[in-house]
């Protein structure tokens, strides 16, 4: 009597296929933002330099540019404005800690459509 063994050739064939193409499809799929991380140094608060541009973002869709207040709706068009003329076009942005990343998310995408090239976030623990 003869036995019938299963053909596990077919099926090694095509698990080998299935984890070549992930190992090659892998490593396109990562989507992440390129992030720079700041440089600490030792200054003394309060000096600030007047070509630097902050924007600080608070909990109820106000924001302040270089200390000014605006409303978020209006950011687009100031930022516009303020960044015309620059040769460096860098932001730092420094916002309060109950507000959620979304929020801060959706600022930067207003200042990249502004035609801000840099983004730089301040690491300081900011509450209104």
């Amino acid at each position: 009597m003869a036995k019938a063994e299963p053909n596990v050739v077919p099926l090694c064939d095509v698990l080998l296929v299935l984890l070549i193409i992930f190992m090659v499809i892998t490593p396109m799929v990562q989507v992440g933002i390129d992030v720079k991380l700041p440089e600490v140094q030792a200054e003394t608060k309060g000096s600030t330099d007047p070509n630097v541009i902050v924007l600080t973002i608070k909990t109820n869709d106000q924001v302040e540019l270089q200390r000014n207040p605006l409303e978020l709706r209006m950011l687009l068009e100031e930022l516009r404005r303020v960044f015309a003329a620059r040769q460096d076009k860098t932001i730092f942005i420094r916002a309060d800690a109950r507000l959620p990343f979304s929020k801060v998310m959706e600022v930067m995408d207003i200042c990249k459509g502004a035609g801000v090239e840099t983004l730089a976030i301040i690491p300081e623990k900011f509450e209104e």
